[in-house]
């Protein structure tokens, strides 16, 4: 079977969508995999423009939610390269990233003081991440249904 083949059988060419979808998708996640390693790493220069109080917050969420967060955005990441590659499993990356976004969610907006803290703008732009997450998802389970991924 060659990289064109799909499961079936027979030769599938790679749509020029998948690598519009693909690559946005991997430029969108490394904003998410930036975000994590500069706050995780600490990087002064990315959290000076957070407040006290917003620092004061990061520093107290809990090991499962930031265990939660790795999850989303690093499955995401795993996800975007996976989309790229034309490889199933892609599907389960952006799986473990949606159910990362649960956790990490649940903790940000039910079980703390996430939007008092961080504002609106983060409940808004958690749904934006939201809306894209679910589209990679049906989008990658689309691509596996028509051949494209093997």
């Amino acid at each position: 079977m060659t990289a064109a083949e799909p499961i079936g059988g027979g030769t599938t060419k790679t749509p020029v969508h998948l690598w519009i979808v693909g690559i946005l998708s991997l430029l969108w996640n490394l904003m998410g995999v930036f975000d994590y390693l500069a706050s995780q790493l600490e990087l002064d220069f990315y959290l000076s423009q957070f407040t006290p109080e917003q620092l004061e917050y990061f520093n107290a969420i809990p090991a499962w939610a930031v265990a939660a967060w790795a999850f989303g955005v690093w499955g995401a990441f795993a996800g975007s390269i996976g989309l790229l590659l034309r490889r199933a499993w892609a599907l389960w990356a952006f799986a473990v990233s949606i159910f990362g976004l649960l956790f990490s969610s649940i903790y940000s907006f039910v079980l703390s003081r996430g939007v008092e803290v961080m504002g609106s703008g983060a409940m808004v732009f958690n749904g934006i991440i939201w809306v894209v997450a679910i589209f990679l998802l049906l989008y990658t389970l689309a691509q596996l249904r028509n051949g494209v991924l093997r």
